[in-house]
């Protein structure tokens, strides 16, 4: 069992490792990433349709988000664990949240890292990354099986 233990903890140590060798290959730090998180949400906050659905779930809690945002984002980047919320769970039930937003959001996501991403790979990488993430936040949230049925009939 300890030896079990102890190869599962140096799997984990060499997969950070990778990661962090790979982001700093394409020059991705913490720093990067902290910029990255307070550009956008500040274009978010300034966005005509984005921002009010945001505004009202973080109203008075931009801050906090900021933060829970940098963690979420280091832990994929980085593999570090430093994010161990629930995102589709945090978005359930946000007033105005349309599955059209999220289009909107990749959006702004792009043009922000088109003017800060370190690198073309960089880019590349976190939105790749912001695309899976919007794909599997619109399904969880969106998504209705029954629309899908091959024998339903178009009413």
């Amino acid at each position: 069992m300890d030896r079990e233990l102890s190869g599962r903890a140096a799997h984990v140590a060499e997969i950070r490792e990778r990661a962090e060798a790979d982001m700093q290959r394409i020059g991705v730090d913490a720093a990067f990433i902290g910029t990255m998180v307070e550009t956008f949400y500040g274009r978010i906050q300034a966005h005509p349709r984005l921002g009010p659905v945001f505004d009202g779930r973080l109203s008075g809690r931009w801050p906090d988000h900021l933060e829970k945002m940098k963690r979420f984002w280091s832990s994929i980047a980085f593999r570090n664990g430093a994010y161990g919320g629930k995102p589709v769970q945090a978005h359930f039930g946000v007033e105005g949240l349309a599955p059209e937003l999220f289009s909107e959001w990749l959006a702004l996501f792009s043009a922000t890292l088109d003017d800060i991403a370190p690198s073309r790979e960089a880019r590349d990488w976190f939105m790749v990354t912001a695309e899976r993430i919007a794909k599997s936040l619109t399904l969880s949230l969106f998504y209705n099986p029954a629309l899908d049925d091959p024998l339903r009939k178009p009413a």
